[in-house]
């Protein structure tokens, strides 16, 4: 990442930089993205208003059915494949 393109409340932290799945629910509508940011509820925040300034998130209109819906759900995205938990039964160690 060039020094230029950082966001300016993630500067001198590129390095403890982790990826989240956010889903948004409001007003008849879900989005649906991921952002870059550190572990902290302000970061997350900021990085989410970042993303929707950009205005690049896609909208998906779901109807009446969900007008009285509003949230903001966040997950850390993690690519390892090992099991979060194992433990052994009979010798051979399974995920919990």
């Amino acid at each position: 990442m060039r020094p230029d393109t950082i966001r300016p409340h993630l500067k001198n932290t590129v390095i403890n930089m982790k990826k989240f799945l956010v889903n948004i629910w409001a007003y008849d509508h879900h989005a649906k993205f991921e952002v870059l940011a550190e572990d902290s509820c302000e970061s997350i925040e900021n990085s989410i208003l970042d993303k929707l300034g950009e205005k690049s998130v896609k909208w998906e209109d779901l109807g009446n059915s969900y007008r009285d819906q509003r949230r903001i759900t966040y997950e850390e995205v993690s690519n390892d494949r090992r099991p979060v938990q194992t433990k052994e039964v009979l010798g051979v160690r399974v995920a919990v």
